[in-house]
């Protein structure tokens, strides 16, 4: 993987993008040339239209992001792919139209858009088709030697053998000989050079998945491995970087200490973070007022109480604020106190389901944010007396904290809803990612496939 503004991107997404990019670029070039050929006139010089070119590519790319054409199963399942590819399309053509009415003179012309959306859903179904064949092998995947054979190395055994994974395991090496959960695994008194058995094995990095590592690392072989120039890696940060959450089951207090994340220096990071909510939060609550106000009177109608839901949440660094949303419950859904939402829960009325489904309901916390009490990209607030259940039975629970609540986040598109301790446990682990890595790559990366949640409800309540 390249990791890119902190946030981790395997090598293959970056490929594929890299080749979607070109083939978008050359799709918009053909279709102008055809175009002007058709109607007799003459195409112009390639270096007049490169600008108009590059956009077509841009905005259609972000689409593509936007509705998870580039998520793990982009290379395995052709109908996953070419399904979401259509409708990235459609959205790319929608405002690339949309931005030609905006700034006549472009040459998005209506003809050119068809025809380049036609060549691009072709080339890019077949850049799926003849990379898949490739990528979809394990001489893309980088290879890796685990140091150990317990039940780290058999989790590390297991990540490896499901569908989308970005790396294959050549070779397991039992450093202690009790406790192995690997049959494979040699061991390590068989090994004379554990350098040079890394390099016969064709491995690219060096994973160190011991249980117990107290006065049990073995230095000296890492040192000979690190210094042939093969990349040695510890469990929890292999981890984090394989699966986008920080992995409670082995988190440690030094780990979160000395690795990198949460630095000072997103200071920055943090005042660009507050400008775009501030001015994109404006112009949201402007274009979205007449939805809300439409919807408002609708649920008034549809059951009896206010049309909006007001509740206390638990913001930045434990503070208490009001978040404001559509009533999608009955007004005496928490007669009995705060709880979960279930599925197919009775609390909800009609018309909650479908503007909860939309996220409709989730448009006047834009006003939340405009205050400075939310961002539009971090975890999810809870109330407090959950929060207080959470803290006391999740460790680290408070480090989701450190960061502004927000509408949507990592959690929110990588864990379906979940109702549940368990479930909050493993949303968890993506929110300290985010707390930990967050960039504004990372929170555009965010708003981007939370379209894809909105297209492809995954757990909506």
């Amino acid at each position: 993987m390249i990791r890119l503004f902190k946030h981790y991107i395997p090598h293959a997404v970056l490929l594929l993008g890299a080749l979607d990019f070109l083939l978008l670029i050359l799709a918009a070039e053909l279709a102008w040339t055809f175009r002007t050929s058709q109607i007799d006139t003459d195409a112009g010089l390639f270096d007049d239209r490169v600008l108009p070119l590059v956009g077509f590519a841009f905005v259609t790319l972000s689409a593509m992001i936007a509705v998870g054409v580039y998520g793990p199963l982009a290379l395995r399942s052709l109908r996953f792919a070419g399904a979401r590819i259509l409708v990235a399309i459609s959205l790319a053509m929608l405002g690339l139209a949309v931005a030609d009415f905006l700034l006549p003179g472009q040459t998005y012309w209506r003809s050119v858009l068809l025809y380049a959306a036609l060549l691009a859903i072709f080339l890019l179904v077949l850049n799926r088709i003849v990379t898949g064949t490739f990528l979809g092998t394990s001489a893309f995947r980088r290879r890796i030697l685990v140091l150990g054979a317990g039940l780290r190395a058999k989790r590390l055994q297991d990540l490896s053998r499901k569908e989308g994974s970005g790396f294959t395991v050549v070779g397991f090496v039992d450093m202690t000989g009790a406790g192995s959960q690997v049959t494979e695994a040699v061991q390590r008194s068989e090994i004379e050079d554990l350098s040079g058995y890394v390099a016969r094995m064709g491995a690219s990095e060096v994973v160190l998945a011991l249980e117990e590592r107290r006065n049990a690392l073995p230095l000296k072989d890492l040192v000979r491995v690190k210094t042939t120039g093969v990349h040695v890696n510890e469990f929890s940060s292999f981890l984090e970087r394989e699966t986008g959450r920080v992995d409670l089951d082995t988190l440690n207090p030094s780990w979160l200490i000395f690795s990198d994340g949460f630095s000072s220096g997103r200071a920055i990071s943090s005042v660009a973070k507050r400008g775009f909510d501030i001015v994109a939060s404006g112009v949201l609550l402007v274009l979205a007022f007449p939805i809300i106000a439409v919807f408002a009177i609708i649920v008034k109608l549809d059951s009896e109480g206010p049309a909006f839901f007001r509740q206390k949440r638990v913001g930045r660094y434990g503070q208490t604020f009001e978040l404001l949303k559509l009533r999608s419950m009955r007004t005496d859904a928490e007669k009995d106190g705060s709880k979960w939402a279930e599925k197919s829960d009775p609390r909800i009325t009609r018309v909650g389901a479908f503007i909860r489904k939309v996220r409709i309901d989730e448009l006047p916390q834009v006003w939340t944010v405009l205050k400075g009490h939310m961002s539009f990209v971090g975890p999810r607030p809870e109330v407090p007396t959950f929060v207080a259940d959470l803290e006391d039975k999740l460790p680290y629970y408070a480090e989701r904290h450190m960061v502004k609540p927000g509408i949507t986040g990592w959690a929110q598109i990588n864990y379906p809803y979940g109702a549940s301790i368990e479930d909050s446990r493993h949303k968890l682990e993506f929110d300290l990612y985010y707390a930990k890595n967050y960039t504004p790559f990372l929170d555009l990366l965010i708003m981007l496939q939370t379209l894809r949640v909105i297209i492809w409800p995954e757990g909506a309540r």
